[in-house]
């Protein structure tokens, strides 16, 4: 088991303000895990409510909730969303005495009326994958193969790995999607799945992929959407300024856990991965992720930014008041461009980080640094310098 120290740090302070903290994350991540780590260090009443036995028990919840102190959990509340109404009562009682820490594998975006619900009373605590921090730096390429699925990445070999993906991909599509409430054929979900793969890393296109399955422009919106939702799809906005250029106004798509890019790639091991042609698509989804983690970027934090004359940036953020750029290189001595220059003046950057799979840490510019992933976690003190 991977103590993820960070995570444990960040509900207590969450439950400490709100009387509600939300856990949020896909499915098989760890968040029942994590969540019983946390509830032993107090007294508390654990609800799983993909069980019979706690949906009965959970019939009147005024009546079940409303006697209990100290802290509750409530484990894929998604299921039972009649519960967030419930919960809003209780909470607003003056008397209450109960924390609540609910868990779940769908955004608030696709729960109906949930931001309405709670507003002001929840505090969202977002648990992804296994992030380098979480492991060793030999692990690191085992990490970006496997992806960050628990069981995925401790698998005791490649096979058994493999194996672990393919029934989470299968298991998703045939049961979970339809537990959010869609009613989606999962053959279709899948080959839309499968697509996205080969186009991660790349600009949003609904109408050439609604072409090519035969669908409308809106489903295949949808479908994007239902898959951001439960946390497979990040989809990374772009950012538009007053330059009189064309710029692009739809966002890339990329498939957040490279395991699951790898396996709907049919990419087995990491001989397989360096030789194939997604090889620099998927290098720049994970290193994504892992900024996103160590510079705790939510989805409106982070953005990228291009045109269609060819300038672009993979990554820009805003800190304190100063926007930043970060460009993603699969490149041993990746080289300053006239795009990474254009973007420093166009947006206005404090700096610029290449990220890159190297070992050394240099200044290209003045405002231009090439940093190895294994680094980045030093970014957040060079930004505050």
């Amino acid at each position: 088991m991977i103590e993820r120290t960070a995570y444990l740090e960040r509900l207590e302070t969450a439950v400490k303000r709100s009387p509600i903290t939300s856990l949020l994350g896909p499915r098989q991540v760890g968040k029942t895990t994590l969540a019983r780590h946390f509830a032993k260090t107090r007294p508390s009443t654990f609800f799983d409510c993909e069980l019979d036995v706690d949906r009965r028990r959970l019939q009147n919840p005024i009546l079940a909730l409303g006697a209990l102190e100290g802290l509750v959990v409530l484990d894929e509340i998604q299921t039972m969303p009649d519960l967030f109404n419930q919960l809003r009562v209780l909470v607003d009682r003056p008397q209450n005495k109960t924390k609540f820490l609910i868990l779940g594998s769908a955004s608030p975006d696709i729960i109906k009326n949930v931001s309405q619900t709670l507003a002001g009373r929840v505090e969202f605590v977002d648990l992804p994958g296994l992030r380098l921090p979480e492991v060793t730096a030999r692990e690191s390429r085992r990490l970006w193969v496997r992806g960050g699925f628990p069981r995925s990445f401790l698998a005791v070999n490649m096979a058994d790995s493999i194996a672990w993906r393919s029934g989470f991909v299968r298991t998703f599509l045939e049961r979970d999607i339809a537990q959010f409430g869609f009613r989606i054929p999962s053959p279709a979900m899948r080959r839309f799945w499968t697509m996205l793969a080969h186009y991660h890393g790349q600009t949003w296109n609904g109408a050439k992929i609604a072409r090519a399955m035969d669908l409308s422009g809106k489903t295949a919106r949808a479908y994007l959407d239902i898959l951001s939702g439960t946390y497979m799809v990040r989809q990374l906005q772009p950012w538009f300024v007053n330059v009189g250029k064309r710029q692009v106004k739809s966002p890339k798509v990329y498939l957040r856990d490279s395991g699951l890019l790898h396996s709907l790639l049919h990419i087995s091991d990491w001989e397989g991965l360096f030789s194939h042609p997604a090889v620099g698509a998927s290098w720049e989804g994970f290193v994504l992720e892992q900024l996103a983690y160590t510079l705790q970027l939510r989805e409106g934090d982070m953005y990228f930014w291009a045109t269609h004359n060819g300038a672009e940036l993979d990554m820009l953020f805003f800190k304190n008041g100063r926007s930043y750029g970060i460009e993603i290189k699969f490149k041993e001595a990746p080289k300053v461009t006239k795009s990474m220059n254009i973007a420093i003046e166009t947006l206005g950057l404090t700096h610029l980080w290449v990220v890159y799979p190297g070992m050394h840490i240099y200044p290209a510019s003045d405002k231009i640094t090439m940093l190895p992933l294994s680094e980045i976690a030093q970014l957040p003190t060079l930004i505050s310098q």
